[in-house]
């Protein structure tokens, strides 16, 4: 049973933007978090919604102690970043949703920026900031393109703003669409969710892109680990086995037409490889038990499940194919990474 504490935040009786916080152990992240939310001057109504997932440190308390005017739903059991966002959005009343990470925090325009690019859209769309590093404030990304095997290239282009998809640190999604398209996968537990999300809402015509003039800073790994590239590439078994897995299922109920089973055919022998010649590098025979191995099992196994996914991902589709892979670029990202870093650290 979810313990809720009432808002006390003085907004409007119906708030026009939800902002909802996915939060485990984030008692020392929270406060630059929801500070930053509280700094935003828009004119329109504001609720801020905080799922707590089983948190095993103070941030119940540090909530309910400084935050009373925050929504907080506090589970009993530790349930992921899926289902604590979906259960945030069932219960967010704003036209729109904002999905923000703990660790991270909005640039003082963000929510007006966010705003003001949704009216001037006159439409659904699913938007992002410009991405900076918490500590070097150095551009992270513009939102994401996709290489053709579905891993994430950042854009840095600032003159591009149609992207491929948008991180789940911050994304800002009207709330009916929300909905219409399911929300984030369940079964995906936590990693490429957005990805999902984004894919769908782009099979839909509907347009995915980053608003310049604003921004958010993000403690990159802070929440999950990994995802970081200072002094060579560093990641974690469990990162990785979800990354791997997920974005194969993302590939699957995305990509349109027939050319979805030549390509996923193609990804996971290129894995496979990539597993066997990583795993004997590092001699490190967990990394292939645990984080390659499961991906065919788990791609080929569930059929019930991915039928669903891509029959929900694919019923509304109106992209054309060039629409589609105009937010790809062809050059394998883990090619370019190798070139530069060389073979990741997994731990």
């Amino acid at each position: 049973m979810a313990v809720v504490f009432q808002s006390k935040l003085n907004v409007s009786a119906q708030p026009r933007i939800s902002v909802c916080i996915a939060n485990y152990n984030g008692e020392l992240l929270l406060r630059d978090c929801i500070d930053s939310v509280l700094a935003q001057d828009t004119g329109v109504g504001i609720e801020i919604l905080v799922h707590d997932d089983a948190s095993q440190d103070d941030s119940l308390a540090e909530l309910a102690m400084t935050y009373p005017q925050v929504h907080v739903h506090a589970s009993d059991a530790n349930v992921g970043f899926c289902v604590a966002n979906n259960r945030m959005a069932d219960a967010a009343t704003g036209e729109y949703l904002l999905l923000l990470n703990n660790d991270a925090a909005l640039d003082s325009n963000a929510l007006q920026v966010l705003l003001s690019e949704a009216s001037r859209l006159a439409g659904d769309a699913v938007l992002t900031l410009p991405q900076r590093d918490w500590e070097t404030g150095t551009l992270v990304d513009r939102g994401c393109l996709l290489d053709p095997f579905y891993n994430p290239v950042p854009n840095l282009d600032p003159d591009r703003a149609d992207v491929a998809y948008v991180i789940g640190a911050c994304l800002w999604i009207p709330r009916k669409l929300w909905h219409e398209l399911g929300g984030f996968p369940e079964c995906f537990g936590s990693l490429a969710e957005d990805m999902y999300l984004c894919c769908a809402a782009r099979l839909r015509g509907v347009p995915v892109r980053c608003a310049g003039g604003s921004g958010y800073r993000h403690r990159q790994g802070a929440s999950f680990g990994g995802n970081r590239a200072d002094g060579g590439l560093r990641t974690t078994y469990r990162r990785r086995a979800l990354s791997e897995r997920n974005k194969s299922w993302v590939m699957l109920a995305c990509t349109p037409g027939w050319i979805a089973w030549p390509l996923l055919a193609t990804h996971l022998a290129l894995l496979y490889a990539e597993g066997a010649i990583l795993s004997a590098w590092r001699r490190d025979p967990r990394l292939w038990r645990e984080v390659y191995l499961p991906v065919l099992p788990a791609v080929v196994g569930p059929v019930a499940q991915w039928k669903a996914l891509r029959r929900r991902a694919q019923s509304a589709r109106s992209a054309t194919q060039r629409s589609w892979w105009r937010a790809f670029t062809w050059t394998p990202r883990k090619l370019s990474l190798l070139r530069r870093h060389g073979f990741p650290e997994v731990r």
